[in-house]
């Protein structure tokens, strides 16, 4: 067993060797130098939003956007994906750990690096399982609800820098609108108009020219209007200094009690970092007709938090936007994201000085614009008009992240869709099919819909959806409705090709329904054409209850064989004659 464990782990990893390299030639160079330069000067400013958003210092937002991508790119499977700090991954650990410890101190930097190396040991570990499935459990909607509540919190939690007040945070959502009303006359103006100007000026470069680095133009056209304000000596504080461009090597430290306090947190953003990761990769690889590897994208996603967390990395995931601006602009394979990697190392070496110069509204402009872009109105719209349970789920989902917490949204949403999920599937449809006489081949179709006439005494229905313990009871009810509303058809041939799944509960109906039906004098017939469905009939022993005789491969052979069972003296007096085989019933007249 050992042994055979370990072949799987070494088989996993030995499949982490790079497949791209034979796609670099000096012309793919080229373009991935100038595509990491372009994601460079994009991440300049994001990574001292996101690091604010995670309620840590910017450098650590620079460290996570220099190591972990390198991981990444080395490891997956997509050629474009680009890998670092993003908003929802910030706005978790900030939810996690600012409950309990005070955003920016040591101890809260510390549990956000110790987070990394808890999220990369999850993925790595759902990787190696080939569990990416896991991911498909987090739905649309529920990540549209969760990222909506997500850009809401960071947009309010920015709202004092940008005044220049003292607020409470915005988890607490009545106190905080509260002490909003009350402070908003104290709102310094110098704070407000710095931060409006980034906000505006970034809103104004996307619309104007989206390739341009809107953030970077706000954040550095907002810097300027401070410094001419007077900055700091007016009231505006700044960012401050970096403490270091390079990150250092260090262990993180964590405890059983580290496990027993943010066990939880770790696997929601972990799995969110998962899907993030997955739909970013599946997004660009539609362009560009890669294949992508979900287990290997796992692992890779693993590894990088593992390898982050020693170099002092808060948790990353894969970025919707550096990744389309890396596709964009030309990145042919993974060394266009470590070529922006080495591209920031550089340019911090040359501006890092420059950072204590930025004012703290300036920042909170651009968080705000970041937060703004959080919101797919198009999206929302289209959940709200088009699905009842998806709206249920993804307002579930933004109410418990504004008034609970990021984490518990996350699980909330899912319960939520597994439970309507549960709900659908253990209702499946049961309907009642007859021939329509003006088809040429007499198509079977829904009598109720169609407004067929019934034989009366046969009963021919179909089941779509699983037969399985938790739809048994709806099924089993429906069997007693026709028995209440169709006392003559005693004989029955129940159509189950489109089913799906049976388990043994499910079979167990089956053969109960055949014998009720035989104590009645009436017959029960299956019809299915499908050799998995067959299958677990025969495994379940439904075959052996009902013989062979008794399931069909199409209806036309399960009619021929009822329609010899049937009352003939009630056939004499049918006026409806639906089957092929009617004709040949005596007639009343006979």
């Amino acid at each position: 067993m050992r042994a055979a464990t370990e072949r799987a782990i070494s088989a996993a990893f030995s499949a982490l060797r790079p497949d791209w390299t034979a796609r670099i030639t000096p012309a793919s160079l080229r373009a991935d130098a100038f595509a990491g330069l372009t994601g460079a000067t994009l991440v300049l400013p994001q990574g001292v939003a996101f690091a604010a958003i995670a309620g840590l210092p910017p450098e650590y937002g620079f460290y996570t956007a220099m190591i972990t991508p390198v991981v990444a790119a080395l490891t997956g499977s997509s050629w474009h994906a680009v890998s670092g700090p993003t908003t929802a991954i910030s706005a978790l650990v900030f939810g996690a750990l600012a409950g309990s410890l005070a955003p920016g101190s040591p101890q809260f930097i510390s549990a956000a690096i110790a987070l990394a190396l808890m999220v990369g040991v999850i993925q790595l570990a759902l990787g190696l399982a080939r569990m990416g499935v896991l991911v498909d459990f987090v739905s649309h909607s529920v990540m549209t609800g969760f990222v909506t509540g997500a850009a809401i919190l960071i947009a309010l939690s920015q709202l004092d820098k940008a005044l220049g007040i003292d607020l409470p945070r915005p988890e607490a959502l009545g106190e905080f609108t509260l002490a909003l009303a009350e402070r908003l006359p104290e709102t310094d103006w110098r704070a407000l108009l710095v931060a409006g100007t980034a906000l505006g000026i970034g809103l104004g470069v996307r619309k104007l020219n989206p390739a341009l680095p809107n953030y970077l133009i706000a954040l550095f056209a907002a810097t300027i209007l401070g410094l001419l304000l007077g900055g700091e000596a007016a009231g505006l504080a700044t960012i401050g200094t970096i403490e270091g461009v390079l990150p250092g090597f260090a262990l993180p430290d964590v405890t059983l009690q580290t496990l027993r306090d943010h066990g939880s947190a770790a696997f929601a953003i972990a799995l969110v970092g998962l899907l993030e990761a997955m739909s970013v990769s599946r997004a660009i690889a539609l362009k560009s007709g890669q294949a992508i590897d979900g287990n290997r994208e796992f692992v890779a996603q693993g590894l990088s938090n593992i390898a982050g967390s020693l170099f002092r990395c808060y948790p990353g995931s894969a970025s919707f936007t550096r990744s389309g601006v890396n596709y964009d602009s030309g990145a042919q394979t993974p060394l266009s994201a470590i070529f922006a990697a080495l591209f920031l190392f550089l340019i911090l070496l040359l501006v890092a000085p420059w950072f204590a110069y930025v004012p703290i509204p300036a920042m909170a402009g651009v968080i705000l614009l970041v937060a703004i872009r959080l919101v797919n109105l198009a999206e929302i719209r289209h959940i709200l008009t088009t699905s009842p349970e998806e709206t249920a789920i993804a307002a579930v989902t933004f109410g418990a992240a504004l008034l609970i917490d990021l984490e518990f949204a996350i699980y909330a949403g899912v319960l939520l869709s597994l439970a309507l999920f549960l709900k659908k599937t253990s209702q499946p449809f049961v309907g009642v099919g007859a021939p329509d006489p003006d088809t040429p081949t007499r198509m079977f179709k829904n009598a109720a819909e169609n407004n067929l006439a019934e034989c009366p005494q046969l009963l021919i229905s179909r089941l779509d959806g699983p037969l399985y313990f938790g739809s048994v009871e709806h099924v089993r009810r429906a069997f007693r409705r026709f028995e209440i509303d169709r006392p003559g058809q005693k004989h029955m041939i129940f159509i189950v090709k489109g089913i799906g799944e049976i388990d043994m509960p499910g079979a167990d109906l089956l053969i109960e329904e055949a014998a009720r039906r035989h104590r009645n004098g009436g017959s029960f017939h299956l019809q299915t054409k499908t050799p998995r469905t067959i299958s677990k009939l025969a495994r379940f022993k439904v075959m052996k209850a009902l013989t062979r005789e008794r399931i069909h491969l199409s209806k036309r052979d399960a009619i021929a064989e009822v329609f010899p069972l049937l009352d003939p003296q009630v056939c004499a007096t049918c006026p409806v004659r639906i089957f092929a085989e009617c004709p040949r019933a005596p007639d009343v007249a006979e």
